[in-house]
């Protein structure tokens, strides 16, 4: 196999592309902007992923002192924000959500990922830097009936050893795009059925939340495979956590006390996305339609293949709506314009 690599591309970038090629072509191809801001919960994921990062990386173990260091830090991470509100009132509310979830991650996670780093680091003398943001992993996908392989990036907030497993962890905004993967703990089934249906043109469905999540996931598993290896870690299964921090769904507020209480959901994609059959070959967290699926998608993107084809019909339903590209896409401009015969 040769090892030329043609591009490198990004599981965001693969995700964009399941909800419309054309949109995928727009943003990464021609690289044009979409004029649009950060959503206000990806704003307040960025200040507590940091946060927390910063608060591992000093190395405590002990929950009371995780959460007085991550308040602190936090506190210095706020106080250097420049956004404005719309009141007062509002910013200190807005801040009280956000020390409510730092104390909440802290409290589900933070000791037991705090002592997995711990453990990790001790594991391997060149363990180096296992904490993010954005701590960069890779998966070499080979192309489909070419000697071709293309670097697909994504990316974890920390990785943890956690027993056998080895454990990359991730923090999202909130869970709601992965749809049914929220509610199922193995693939076959249902999961097998709406990711090939996904795909299917002459099928209605279209899931690009789940699938795309699908498609990261076996990106990172194979990123930490190299990593495990690289460090020397032996055989120890690799598993991807996801961990929504500006979801407020379990937030209470107490306007009277001015108080705000919070608790964390997190979603364990690997059973999910574990096929047996590949595993019992394998012995490893893999799923060979997925990797399959995933470098038929790379070889679109490779192959410039954008047009969006016999999906458009889904893709316009659900993906047009919000669209900044919608303008100059042809697609779009042609299904909008008629003329009275």
């Amino acid at each position: 196999m040769s090892d030329r690599r043609a591009l490198s591309l990004s599981t965001d970038g693969l995700a964009t592309s399941l909800r419309c090629p054309r949109r995928y072509e727009f943003a990464h191809v021609h690289e044009l902007d979409d004029g649009e801001d950060d959503p206000p919960e990806e704003r307040r994921l960025d200040l507590c992923r940091q946060a927390i990062c910063d608060t591992l990386r000093t190395g405590h173990t002990d929950a009371d002192a995780l959460e007085t260091a991550a308040l602190e830090r936090f506190a210095t991470l706020w106080g250097d924000r420049d956004e404005r509100y719309h009141s007062f009132a509002q910013r200190r509310h807005e801040r009280r959500v956000l020390e409510a979830t730092i104390r909440a991650y802290v409290e589900a996670f933070g000791a037991e990922h705090a002592s997995g780093l711990a453990e990790l680091q001790a594991a391997s003398e060149s363990a180096g830097e296992l904490i993010g943001p954005e701590l960069p992993l890779s998966s070499a996908v080979q192309l489909p009936d070419r000697e071709t392989t293309v670097e697909v990036d994504a990316a974890v907030d920390y990785v943890v050893a956690s027993g056998s497993s080895l454990t990359g962890v991730r923090f999202v905004p909130t869970l709601t795009p992965l749809g049914l993967l929220r509610y199922r703990d193995e693939w076959e089934g249902a999961v097998a059925d709406l990711f090939d249906d996904h795909f299917d043109p002459d099928e209605e469905t279209f899931e690009p939340g789940p699938a795309g999540a699908l498609l990261e996931t076996a990106v990172v598993l194979d990123g930490l495979r190299e990593l495990r290896d690289r460090l020397g870690l032996g055989d120890r299964q690799c598993r991807y956590l996801l961990v929504p921090l500006a979801d407020q769904s379990n937030t209470t507020v107490n306007w009277i006390r001015e108080s705000v209480e919070t608790s964390l959901d997190s979603l364990d994609l690997t059973d999910v996305f574990l096929d047996h059959h590949t595993f019992g070959m394998t012995l490893e967290h893999r799923n060979a339609t997925v990797e399959g699926r995933l470098a038929a998608v790379v070889g679109r993107i490779v192959d410039k293949q954008f047009d969006p084809g016999r999906q458009w019909e889904q893709i316009s339903a659900h993906s047009c709506e919000n669209c900044a590209y919608t303008v100059c896409c042809q697609e779009y401009v042609s299904s909008e314009v008629a003329f009275d015969e």
